[in-house]
């Protein structure tokens, strides 16, 4: 492709094509150029692709921005001379020469190659494919010094490698040689218990003998312990006998024993009494049958209100829950909070929703407890709960949704219990645990009308 001016004319050094990618290393040093001399044009001077980073400071754009400026580098002739411009006036010296032709001996080949690049005097397509070939002689240069390093590590390594070889070889060879007379210590000491079994095969055979002599006398003690036995069978006879007529005696004399029992009772029954008198004990209140949970005629329960023809939006079937007896009210208090006033700050959303449940808690009678998440706060809160509401926070990683279902299942069965969320996962979760989820709107409709 020959790039031309924005007039028609071709440039000096335009008719020249390079034929092959633009090494990395030039690439890298003319998208800096680019960035360098972004600065310095406005938006209007920028092609349109690249008037979106114009606020990038130069390392972003150079990241961001690269592709696209090399691309609008190759396409913008307009562009390219604007950043030309830009380089004449940072690195006068270095685009004087080349535009001289004769690029100074000591600047880095990459600087060169970048800078005719961006130029395009006569050649510079040479300058470019030099600094190409110059990087990747360096490339292979450093690469080879690189295998020199890694080959005289392994060689040392190797060399570590057979000292430990051969220390090896001789701790092992030192072991085998303490095996090899572990194994003779062994083999004269099997020889040796070789013997003690052969004599302790003979003291066997003594024993057997001397056991068949004991066995004899043996049957002969059993036969007298079988004599003996029914010696002592009769003489039991005679004790279960006697036992019988002693019970006998005992039957009758146990009026006398009847007596003297029922005064003991009498006895004790009249310390009972005193004892309660003296602590002053309240007779029993409470009896087996109420300790059954059961609906009792005109109590009704939070699902009797849920079947009431109220809308579910409605703040009034809130007042029926909480008339209910020993009704619970637990809010999920950041939910109700963004879910009325989110601009505010947290502190001042605590506060105003704090001083209306109070306000609440003393028209109902009903127990409250808000509930905050504590993942959100840096420090703790230094905060007096409002009179008739219990503010808690969630311990670091528990949530606000699982304490609020900690409290549920604390309450017991057949309590009224309202929680107030509109976070879906926790009305389920309460719901099945036996509590009646309310909206957070219909709180902040209740908190409206006063």
């Amino acid at each position: 492709m020959v790039e031309t001016t924005t007039g028609g004319e071709p440039d000096d050094g335009a008719a020249e094509v390079l034929d092959r990618p633009l090494p990395d290393g030039v690439r890298r040093r003319v998208v800096q150029i680019v960035s360098d001399g972004f600065g310095g044009l406005t938006v209007a001077e920028l092609p349109v692709q690249l008037r979106q980073y114009a606020r990038f400071a130069p390392n972003r754009r150079a990241k961001f921005a690269g592709n696209a400026m090399a691309a609008a580098l190759e396409t913008d002739p307009l562009f390219r001379q604007r950043i030309a411009e830009k380089l004449r006036e940072a690195q006068s010296e270095l685009t004087g020469a080349l535009d001289s032709g004769s690029p100074p001996p000591a600047a880095d080949p990459l600087d060169v190659a970048a800078a005719a690049y961006v130029l395009r005097p006569p050649g510079w397509v040479k300058l470019v494919t030099a600094a190409g070939e110059e990087a990747l002689r360096a490339d292979a240069e450093r690469a080879d010094e690189e295998t020199r390093a890694e080959l005289d590590r392994l060689r040392e390594e190797l060399a570590e490698a057979r000292g430990q070889t051969r220390t090896e070889t001789e701790r092992l060879r030192t072991e085998l040689e303490s095996a090899k007379k572990e194994a003779e210590s062994l083999h004269r000491k099997l020889r040796g218990a070789l013997s003690d079994v052969k004599r302790g095969e003979a003291a066997v055979r003594k024993l057997r003998g001397e056991m068949e002599a004991v066995r004899g006398e043996g049957q002969a003690h059993v036969s007298a312990a079988e004599s003996e036995s029914r010696r002592l069978k009769a003489r039991l006879s005679e004790v279960e006998a006697t036992l019988e007529a002693t019970r006998r005696a005992a039957r009758e004399g146990r009026s006398v024993e009847d007596m003297r029992v029922r005064l003991l009772l009498d006895t004790v029954l009249d310390a009972t009494q005193g004892l309660r008198r003296e602590l002053a004990l309240p007779p029993v209140s409470v009896r087996p049958a109420e300790t059954v949970d059961a609906v009792e005629p005109g109590r009704m329960t939070p699902k009797d209100i849920a079947a009431r023809a109220l809308s579910e939006n409605d703040p009034a079937i809130l007042d029926q829950l909480l008339a209910l007896p020993q009704a619970h009210l637990v809010v999920d208090g950041y939910n109700v909070t963004k879910t009325g006033y989110p601009q505010m700050p947290l502190e001042k959303q605590r506060l105003r929703l704090l001083g209306q449940l109070s306000q609440l808690a003393a028209q109902t009678g009903a127990e409250v407890t808000c509930v905050f998440d504590g993942a959100e706060l840096a420090a703790p809160v230094l905060l007096a709960p409002p009179r008739g509401v219990r503010v808690l926070f969630s311990k670091p990683g528990v949530t606000a949704d699982e304490l609020i279902r900690q409290l549920v299942r604390a309450e017991p069965p057949g309590r009224p219990v309202i929680v107030v969320s509109t976070d879906r996962e926790v009305a389920d979760g309460v719901a099945k645990a036996g509590a009646r989820p309310v909206a957070s709107a219909v709180l902040l409709k209740r908190f409206s009308r006063g």
